[in-house]
């Protein structure tokens, strides 16, 4: 029972840290959408702040171990690219709540815990990095400036998040599939290579 409870009040927080931001979500707010009482509430959290890191630790690390299986053992730049494309709308796309909240929330972080989270981050992101820089090194992308088109490529698929629903006109992964084209496109992939990719289906 406290197992559930405790799930209740993290979707409770995932719910209002999204729609009402860390600093405008008191502990009231928190109380009333999880059903508890505020005296309650305190014995199935910490603070507010473990909460937060909690949800983008979570977030974050499913993403880095998501990407890093599905990278394994693929070299060629353009099929790691698309899949980290991929993988990247389709995370954005089933949890909009809580990818919103790490990428806003972050500086509201206490010195002692952003480390930590920025680090995921980075790892990540860095998966992206190499993606890119592989593929400019071996000339089969031909962007004058891979680090700018990476950060464009991010935020075009993070921006998913606002605006996707299940009731729109494509499929999500054909969704995804459109976009690993666009970013494609966007590094200057040679279009053997993005063919190849297409037609493995990555």
């Amino acid at each position: 029972m406290a197992l559930d409870t405790r799930e209740r009040v993290r979707r409770a927080a995932v719910k209002l840290f999204a729609d009402k931001g860390f600093h405008g979500t008191g502990i009231r707010d928190l109380a009333t959408e999880s059903q508890l009482s505020t005296a309650s509430l305190y014995h199935y959290m910490g603070s507010k702040e473990d909460l937060l890191v909690d949800i983008m630790r979570r977030c974050l690390q499913t993403l880095l171990d998501t990407a890093t299986a599905e990278l394994a053992d693929v070299e060629d730049p353009a099929t790691r690219l698309r899949k980290l494309v991929k993988l990247h709308v389709r995370a954005h796309a089933r949890m909009p709540r809580e990818t919103r909240i790490v990428d806003h929330e972050i500086p509201v972080l206490s010195p002692a815990v952003r480390r930590s989270v920025i680090e995921l981050r980075d790892s990540y992101e860095r998966l992206w990095a190499d993606a890119v820089a592989d593929g400019v090194e071996a000339g089969v992308f031909t962007t004058a400036h891979p680090g700018v088109t990476r950060l464009a490529l991010l935020e075009m698929c993070t921006g998913v998040a606002r605006w996707y629903s299940p009731r729109g006109s494509l499929p999500l992964d054909e969704l995804a599939s459109h976009y690993a084209d666009v970013a494609l496109r966007a590094v200057g992939a040679c279009s053997q290579s993005a063919a190849e990719g297409q037609s493995r289906g990555e």
